[in-house]
């Protein structure tokens, strides 16, 4: 099995993290008696040879004794080793550039073993034959011997889970080979018909969802709702974890979070996955889902509309208000489920409202969330009903904030209550007076306080605000991450923190000038003053310089006529943020074209000519900057926006969100979308 391991100069090998001459152990490791140890050999695989997919020299060097480990029968959990060996095989097919890279020469190594993998799809071990099913459709060149092999199995398999891995099998096979499609499709249109089971009849659908739509039942959501509750209705009330905790690696710690029915969460999400962008369809596949008497597939249903309300724009008031039902389910793991959902939403998650709103009162140790390390933060309830604007959670916050600790993310959440929260004013004034000024907390504690001010614009903090500035001791000197709330709460107080301006105009030449000089712009509005600083750091070496006080000369409007040439300039920069933010500052300190006669004589002409190509090709090639394109049109208004009226009304017919297509999903990436649209609708439609 190993023979050969020991003449390879694993040393000059590389992975992930230098030196290959860890994988000999690791390989070993696959074939120990010991669960713990192949565990762990496999993790390391992972991690070290195949990290992130990523195909190394060492990786193809490793490729046969991977297949000697899959095909020894004296091996335990062969089924792992297979994936593996399929995983990269495939991810060398994916990433294949026509070079002779470790990749292409992975694919290819893998391929060259096929002829076990159609050995394993008949092995005693259910496992390796479910991985096996899909790596003879991947690396076995003969699409008429695949189909005839796929279809013996069908007729012999006995393992539901091996049934379904043959039912995605076929779905894969349509893809690769279209030209003998044809009896494959034959074989899942019957596969989705009695006399099969519930499971593998809904796998049936979800492979034609993918390839053949046009074969699927009229009335699919209905027929996979009932198939669904017939699948729930076979589970065994109370069934055990087929596998233990395990050890605290990656494949252990991927395995404990896996769904209590991770059979049933794949089978659904391969549905959803395959019917894509008809959104009308998955929405009543949803409702079944989160109407079902299972709590596990209502817990699966909800994460699956997560997926859902983070990718299509659509009308799912009914679909979040089922959600907010879910927030009162006595399972902790569908609540906290459903509740995570709702905090992403913002006000979308209004019809979830009165069940946040019933879960809150009920649950006052859910109000504030303690972690290991870190500041509190808002538990997931009240944060997703004040998130929403619901005023319910105002005296609730109230409370909160006669509690010892200040939450962390307070002040964001305070933002989306707007005037509701005014009567929170005073409380978070005499929090902020009663910190300490000579603690290292002192920072994080007023931060929280600091912006929940700003939010609420309460100018009466200035006191506050001002005793945090002036009376914290020198060794103590605030970060930056302290100084810029407490510059844009002064700033939002305006001029009723005139007491403040000697101390913006000491830190006019600090790292945070920009900051300092919009605010002390905001309070005393002195354009002599803050006009020379920003012309400065217009011409920083540092980008991020550059844009902040590109970002604060556009406030001054007109004021800044004689900036223009560095903006300029800035348009033609490398980084988008930069470009788009001369841009704006440029449209803006212009009066969008209505005052470029009045800063003529300041030597600037009027010339916006930069600004509406820098726009457009933002908002097209870098989806990212639409939001701040759109602010800056809105404050333009519909005639000075006029020129990119296409990209607006194409954005509003689009169904898929802005930013779904990005690498990744941040959280605040629905209410970005949510408040695009109500910029794009505002110009077009005046709302």
């Amino acid at each position: 099995m190993f023979t050969g391991i020991d003449e390879v100069d694993w040393a000059s090998l590389r992975h992930a993290y230098g030196s290959a001459e860890d994988v000999p152990g690791l390989l070993r490791g696959l074939a120990s008696a010991d669960r713990a140890e192949r565990e762990v050999s496999l993790d390391g695989m992972y991690g070290t040879v195949h990290h992130q997919g990523d195909v190394y020299d060492s990786t193809l060097a490793s490729v046969p004794f991977l297949f000697a480990l899959a095909g020894g029968e004296d091996v335990r959990e062969r089924g792992g080793i297979v994936e593996l060996l399929v995983s990269i095989g495939w991810e060398g097919e994916e990433r294949e550039d026509g070079t002779d890279s470790p990749g292409t020469a992975a694919r290819a190594a893998v391929r060259a073993g096929a002829e076990l993998f159609v050995r394993l799809s008949g092995d005693a071990e259910a496992a390796v034959r479910r991985a096996a099913a899909g790596a003879v459709v991947r690396f076995v060149d003969e699409p008429a011997r695949v189909l005839g092999l796929l279809r013996q199995r069908i007729t012999v398999e006995r393992d539901d889970r091996v049934l379904l891995a043959l039912a995605e099998s076929l779905g894969l096979f349509v893809r690769r080979h279209p030209g003998h499609a044809a009896e494959a499709l034959e074989l899942l249109v019957a596969q989705s018909a009695p006399p099969y089971g519930p499971g593998l009849r809904l796998a049936a659908l979800g492979q034609l969802a993918g390839c053949a739509p046009d074969r699927l039942p009229p009335d699919l959501a209905a027929v996979a709702v009932r198939l669904l509750r017939e699948r729930s209705a076979l589970r065994p009330v109370g069934q055990p974890e087929a596998e233990g905790p395990g050890e605290d690696t990656l494949v252990g710690r991927l395995r404990r979070l896996r769904p209590s029915d991770e059979e049933g969460s794949q089978l659904l999400r391969t549905l959803h996955t395959a019917l894509d962008d008809r959104v009308s369809d998955r929405i009543a596949l949803l409702d079944g889902q989160l109407t079902s008497p299972d709590p596990t597939d209502r817990c699966n249903g909800v994460w699956m509309s997560a997926g859902l309300l983070r990718e299509w724009r659509a009308d799912c008031t009914g679909l979040v208000a089922l959600l907010g039902a879910q927030s009162g389910a006595p399972e902790d793991r569908l609540r906290d489920a459903a509740v995570s959902v709702l905090v992403d939403l913002f006000h979308l998650a209004a019809p979830a409202a009165d069940g946040l709103a019933a879960l809150v009162t009920s649950r006052p140790d859910l109000w504030v969330r303690s972690w290991e390390r870190g500041v509190p933060t808002l538990g997931g309830p009240l944060k997703a009903l004040a998130r929403s604007g619901d005023p319910r959670a105002v005296p609730v916050l109230a409370e909160v904030l006669a509690g010892p600790v200040v939450p962390a993310d307070l002040g964001q959440v305070i933002g989306h209550l707007g005037g509701d929260a005014a009567p929170l004013a005073p409380a978070v004034r005499r929090r902020l007076g009663e910190i300490p000024l000579d603690s290292p907390e002192t920072s994080a504690r007023a931060v929280p306080l600091v912006t929940a001010l700003t939010a609420l614009g309460d100018r009466e903090a200035v006191p506050e605000v001002m005793r945090l500035v002036h009376g914290i001791p020198v060794g103590l000197r605030p970060d930056d991450a302290h100084v810029g709330p407490v510059l844009r709460a002064l700033g939002a107080f305006g001029p009723a923190a005139r007491e403040a301006i000697p101390v913006l105009r000491g830190l006019l030449d600090s790292a945070c000038a920009s900051a300092a000089a919009r605010a002390l712009w905001e309070v005393e509005g002195d354009a002599s003053v803050v006009l020379p600083v920003l012309l400065r750091e217009l011409a920083a070496e540092e980008a991020h310089r550059r844009r902040s006080a590109a970002e604060v000369l556009s406030r001054l409007g007109p004021a800044a006529a004689p900036a223009p040439s560095g903006l300029r300039r800035m348009t033609e920069a490398d980084w988008v943020w930069e470009r788009v933010t001369a841009a704006c500052a440029l449209w803006r300190i212009d009066g969008y074209g209505e005052y470029g006669r009045d800063v003529a004589h300041h030597g600037y002409d009027g010339d916006t000519e930069p600004v509406l190509p820098v726009l457009r090709a933002a908002w097209t090639e870098h989806p990212h900057t639409r939001g701040a394109v759109a602010e800056c049109l809105v404050e333009a208004g519909p005639s000075a926006a006029a020129p990119l009226r296409d990209l607006l009304e194409t954005e509003l017919s689009a169904p898929r969100r802005h930013l779904a297509l990005l690498r990744g999903y941040r959280g605040h990436d629905i209410l970005k979308d949510e408040r695009l649209l109500r910029a794009c609708r505002k110009l077009l439609r005046g709302e």
